[in-house]
């Protein structure tokens, strides 16, 4: 399974920069940092290990004491396996935004709490290239790390696009070894913003696109890689080949896929559709140029497209 893919939804009608005081996502739910028990006010729902969920009226209230050195990805895991597995609460959307208000709730202004949560993450993925976990990974950072890892060693070194960055790390990754120019694409205007607001604090030169990934305004053959990183899972069939062709008119040398391998979707992280190898395979077929299909955490598709 893959890693949450948070708020790649609410984003869209949300801006992740705002102060908290001037920007509700959703009036029924309320995300709280609370430095000692949250208080006693409304219905007590459940205790877990890091929240407290509590009822008042028609609002849920989501409690916690996580702090700014548990800013990261891993907290995305935390909450599908303690609130949203168990059925506390429920929905893509509902994940989305409970994610992003965690998040913007730790530390007062939003563009710290959001670099904090890049840099703990990108730190910790960094870690796991180092020092992979000898066993099943721990995490949703652990569990995600193999795949950076793998695409970053695919991507050949120039002009690359990634296509439905979310957060984007991958892009991040590549900037920061230095043998890229990197453009990365979301059809969710918060998440450029808050992609690019972030790469800037971080000093690094990132150009992000507000777009379809079926629909890129650029011209064919701009760039010499484009990057597909757990994109197709979140599409039907025909949008997923839609996003596949617009790859290839852009890619002038490589177009690398990355897919999680599924018994069912994954509903909470938005996946809609499954994939096993033949699946891959018969996509690079499709294409017409020289393609590979292999495993790592996952399935791959790397089509050479200068070939």
């Amino acid at each position: 399974m893959s890693a949450p893919d948070p708020v790649r939804t609410a984003r869209r009608a949300m801006d992740p920069l705002a102060p908290r005081s001037e920007h509700r996502t959703d009036p029924l739910i309320r995300v709280v940092r609370s430095r000692g028990a949250p208080p006693g006010r409304g219905a007590p729902v459940t205790r877990t290990r890091h929240f407290w969920l509590h009822r008042h009226g028609d609002r849920v209230e989501v409690f916690h004491r996580i702090g700014p050195e548990q800013l990261d990805n891993d907290l995305a895991g935390i909450l599908a396996e303690e609130l949203f597995a168990p059925g506390w609460l429920s929905g893509a959307e509902t994940f989305e935004v409970v994610f992003a208000e965690l998040v913007r709730s730790v530390i007062d202004d939003p563009l710290q709490a959001w670099t904090t949560f890049y840099a703990n993450t990108l730190a910790r993925i960094e870690e796991c290239w180092e020092r992979p976990p000898a066993g099943p990974a721990p995490s949703s950072t652990a569990d995600f790390a193999p795949v950076y890892r793998r695409a970053v060693r695919l991507v050949p070194p120039g002009r690359v696009l990634d296509v439905g960055s979310c957060f984007g790390f991958l892009p991040l990754l590549l900037v920061e070894r230095g043998r890229h120019s990197v453009i990365a694409s979301d059809l969710a205007p918060g998440s450029m913003r808050l992609l690019g607001a972030v790469a800037r604090e971080r000093g690094q030169r990132l150009r992000t696109l507000v777009c379809d990934a079926a629909q890129v305004p650029l011209p064919d053959r701009s760039v010499d890689a484009v990057t597909v990183i757990h994109l197709l899972e979140h599409l039907e069939p025909a949008r997923g080949e839609a996003v596949l062709a617009e790859a290839l008119r852009l890619a002038r040398r490589r177009v690398v896929v990355a897919v999680p391998f599924e018994d069912e979707p994954t509903a909470a992280y938005g996946h809609v559709r499954t994939f096993t190898r033949r699946d891959l395979v018969e996509l690079g077929r499709a294409t017409g140029f020289p393609f590979e299909v292999d495993e790592h955490h996952g399935g791959w598709l790397v089509v050479d497209t200068g070939a």
